[in-house]
């Protein structure tokens, strides 16, 4: 299964705005979680459908909506229906594939993006489409599966913790925002440990366990890469829209998380750069290495190139070689076979090849 893009064919030829899942189900029926509030009261409750959600909505209260599973288009046609929402962003909803974007409707704000999981004892990072919607008096989350980063948040909401129970919805989806860019450099952090662990490894040893785990690193940034640096561009939009849901007061906010959003950027860039340094290094000392076992066996052939040419000589098998019947021309062989070696072994110290 392809990690970096989704397959298309279903939406090959299709009109913009048809309602097609693109993507892998990870839920068999979706499931609706509503979590409605105000500073005095809370109310937590699954709900069975979507028209029934959209009925709490009320004035003075925060309704945040929360469905796990997007794969069913009629429930996703549904919700657009009901919340007025135009065809081409339900399409979107629906592409787990589709690049982290934000879009200010009318009567809405729209963040699609990643949310982003560490598998458990592996090095693999997974990710999760998440589609988070701020309107009057309620936010809207879609998610493909449950479990999620927001747990922090709705234990603050429960115990009445923080700003989060005091302020409008968009507060809220600051905070959902908040929570998942602090993810992101969790991870980052994670994996940079992992990289940096490298660079003492490459000097101590040259296994080839290392070369793999630089590989794998570098394909996780790559991943960070593409989930993550389309967020400093959602940002950039938002901080520059005129028709935003956010209040001025929460517009300080914003410029906090942008910040979080390019230091993370940052970081990946940086890891990514080491890395690519790193399997440099990797290639250049392996290189040296084997330019040092070439260089010893090229001074011990060329040490025994001038000796295999005197055995030669006395090796042939002409009937008369004159020093052949001389008494000591075994001895004379031998001092002659030692002096050349010797002398080749001093002069290749002398000039540091050896």
């Amino acid at each position: 299964m392809a990690r970096f893009i989704k397959n298309r064919s279903k939406a090959k030829g299709q009109a913009p705005g048809s309602l097609i899942f693109i993507g892998d189900q990870k839920m068999e029926k979706p499931i609706i979680q509503l979590i409605q509030y105000d500073s005095k009261d809370l109310v937590e409750k699954e709900i069975e459908t979507i028209e029934e959600a959209y009925k709490t909505i009320k004035p003075g209260k925060v309704t945040w909506i929360n469905i796990y599973g997007i794969h069913d288009t009629v429930l996703i046609e549904k919700l657009g229906k009901l919340f007025d929402f135009p065809p081409l962003l339900l399409e979107d909803i629906l592409n787990t594939d589709i690049r982290p974007t934000y879009e200010d409707g009318e009567h809405y704000d729209a963040f699609i993006l990643k949310m982003l999981h560490q598998i458990p004892n592996e090095t693999e990072i997974s990710a999760e489409q998440v589609t988070l919607i701020l309107g009057e008096n309620y936010v809207l989350t879609i998610q493909e599966r449950r479990g999620d980063v927001f747990t922090p948040v709705r234990e603050r909401i429960r115990n009445s913790k923080g700003r989060v129970r005091l302020n409008n919805s968009d507060y809220l989806i600051y905070t959902l925002l908040d929570t998942i860019a602090d993810n992101y450099t969790l991870l980052i952090e994670e994996i940079g440990l992992k990289v940096e662990d490298i660079d003492d490894r490459i000097f101590q040893n040259q296994d080839d366990q290392i070369i793999e785990d630089i590989y794998t690193y570098k394909t996780e940034l790559n991943f960070l890469r593409k989930a993550i640096r389309p967020v400093k561009d959602l940002m950039i939009h938002l901080l520059k829209s005129e028709n935003t849901y956010f209040q001025v007061d929460n517009i300080k906010y914003l410029q906090d998380l942008n910040d979080l959003i390019i230091q993370s950027a940052d970081a990946i860039e940086l890891y990514y750069s080491l890395i690519s340094d790193q399997l440099n290094i990797y290639n250049t000392r392996v290189s040296n290495r084997m330019n040092e076992v070439m260089k010893v066996l090229t001074i011990f052939a060329s040490i025994f190139i001038p000796l295999t040419f005197l055995a030669g000589i006395y090796g042939m098998n002409f009937k008369y070689i004159p020093e052949l019947d001389f008494k000591y021309s075994y001895l004379i062989f031998w001092i002659v076979v030692l002096l050349i070696g010797g002398g080749l072994i001093i002069y290749f110290r002398r000039k540091k090849w050896l």
